[in-house]
């Protein structure tokens, strides 16, 4: 963004109250904290002579994220394209950052080692590759609308304004697309029956829907909207029982 701004974490917090799951204290939301650190990390190497610190810690945060909730692996093959984007090929920084990566993997089995643990059964984990499957009603229509809704109307501001763009911001916000890609990957491993996965979506989603508050011309459009999702917000909440 053009300056620094609260919308982003506003934003965030008008997502992650849209669908009940999200509130809850889970794996997939204590990750989105660990994502946001690697993002930051990611784009400090594009203005670092000598990133390898910079770029391990974010291989670390990605490998910790995956050994707390494993379909966050999907990641891993993001940090690599957002090296590619971010950088320079260099060598030695992929494999530092798939170092950073395995770190836990191998931590954990001299652990059960030592302990006398050992099991295959723990290390390998457990992956499926299926359909996400959750109950459909018109709540969570009206939620999905707002998400979609907002993060369109944000892209098109993204775009409209991206031609005014240093380079290094278009490249982040490619990378916050990449990211997005990613996120949408995570429900398909070892799907649930609900929406708790997809909240993995939830940081680039708050990019976007940030833009949509801060860019249009007239001001009373982005007041008008977010009052009305809080409106929505409240009213879901204290409507519904999953609450």
């Amino acid at each position: 963004m053009q300056r620094q701004t609260f919308l982003p974490a506003m934003s965030y917090l008008l997502v992650t109250s849209l669908v009940p799951e999200w509130n809850y204290f889970s794996a997939p939301l204590f990750v989105n904290s660990i994502l946001v650190f690697v993002l930051a990390g990611l784009f400090k190497t594009q203005n670092q002579q000598q990133a390898k610190g910079t770029i391990f810690n974010v291989g670390v945060g990605i490998g910790i994220a995956s050994f707390i909730f494993f379909p966050t692996v999907v990641f891993m093959v993001w940090a690599i394209f957002a090296l590619m984007l971010m950088r320079p090929f260099r060598i030695n920084e992929w494999l530092l950052c798939i170092l950073g990566m395995t770190a836990p993997y191998y931590f954990y089995p001299v652990y059960l080692f030592l302990t006398d643990q050992w099991s295959l059964q723990k290390i390998i984990p457990y992956i499926d590759i299926s359909l996400p499957h959750f109950h459909q009603s018109g709540w969570i229509a009206v939620s999905s609308f707002f998400l979609c809704a907002l993060f369109i109307a944000g892209a098109y501001y993204v775009q409209d304004n991206l031609r005014r763009m240093l380079i290094q911001v278009r490249k982040g916000w490619s990378l916050i697309l990449l990211y997005l890609l990613a996120a949408i990957l995570v429900p398909f491993l070892n799907a649930g029956d609900s929406f708790e996965n997809w909240v993995i979506a939830a940081v680039p989603f708050a990019a976007f829907h940030a833009c949509a508050y801060l860019y249009p011309p007239k001001r009373l459009y982005p007041l008008i909207i977010f009052w009305v999702l809080l409106l929505f917000i409240f009213v879901y909440q204290y409507s519904v029982t999953l609450w």
